[in-house]
């Protein structure tokens, strides 16, 4: 045998017993996505708070600044632990609502924010819908603004919104003249509370979505991943809405680049008690009121004859 065919045989025999070159790096490279995927996949679910929540403690604006009067109120509430936290909230009182000697005549407003800043962010419109006619009770979740607490969760500000609710009938307030508002995030927050308290004067719910999941799927770098399985902040509106039988009334602007005005469309086309839906023209996800007010205020005083 010539010594380049023993060469030859020598590599094949080599061959044979080794793996080819080139399954390792693409072996390597499965091992490095894998591991990065699994690693995002942990980020989501137990940073997945931090994601839907964006509490900001410094309280930079008060409904004073849009010449009203208002009071600072604490509310107390159990955390999970047994420990007594307090809610702070602003009571806006509307002076021809409070001048009425009979309670049963008087109606106010439980106001619930979105997951950004805090109740300054919302010191303007509280004080838009009070001057519509309305006291309003706005408050900050428990990890916002001065209200006491840690990061908040799903169950943590529904639990928040009940304590609201109780705190406005220990004032003396029926359900019937409690109106549930809720803004954004906020408005998966109000569905849940009007979902448990069917005999509320209505909801408006302004600016909000189907579900987190939803929401996620609008992101295409969240499509690649098992987000159904991930996500336990579910705020499932889209569900709980087909059970509402109090009046709902759903508001959205046409250019809110956030969360789609579809998604109030599916909301609406899900409920089955009284409803209505306004598309507010040109309107983002933030300035439904100030873009048209005209329109925002009148469909609410028609919407629940006011």
């Amino acid at each position: 045998m010539s010594e380049s065919s023993l060469e030859s045989l020598q590599h094949e025999q080599i061959q044979k017993r080794s793996p080819k070159r080139w399954l390792r790096p693409v072996a390597i490279a499965g091992i490095v996505i894998a591991s990065f995927y699994s690693s995002v996949c942990a980020v989501l679910w137990f940073g997945q708070t931090r994601l839907v929540f964006s509490p900001v403690k410094e309280i930079t604006t008060t409904p004073a600044e849009f010449n009203a009067k208002y009071e600072d109120v604490l509310i107390p509430v159990q955390s999970a632990d047994g420990k007594t936290e307090n809610i702070h909230g602003w009571w806006l009182p509307n002076a021809k609502q409070e001048a009425k000697s009979d309670l049963v005549d008087r109606k106010v407003i439980l106001y619930l924010h979105g997951k950004g800043k805090n109740i300054s962010a919302n010191a303007k419109h509280a004080n838009r819908l009070m001057r519509m006619g309305f006291s309003v009770l706005v408050i900050d979740y428990r990890g916002y603004g001065r209200s006491e607490g840690a990061f908040p969760t799903e169950s943590s500000v529904y639990t928040d919104a009940q304590t609201a609710w109780d705190y406005l009938v220990q004032k003396g307030y029926k359900p019937s003249q409690i109106m549930i508002y809720g803004h954004s995030l906020g408005g998966a927050i109000a569905i849940d509370l009007a979902a448990k308290h069917p005999d509320a004067l209505g909801m408006i719910v302004d600016a909000s979505f189907t579900s987190m999941s939803d929401m996620a799927q609008l992101d295409p770098k969240y499509r690649i991943f098992p987000i159904d399985l991930l996500i336990h902040q579910r705020f499932d509106s889209i569900s709980k809405v087909r059970s509402l039988s109090l009046p709902v009334l759903y508001i959205h602007g046409t250019a809110d680049d956030l969360i789609p005005s579809a998604m109030s469309q599916r909301l609406y086309e899900a409920t089955s008690t009284k409803k209505q839906i306004v598309l507010i023209p040109n309107a983002g996800h933030n300035n439904t009121a100030s873009t048209n007010e005209p329109l925002y205020l009148n469909s609410i005083r028609s919407f629940f004859n006011l």
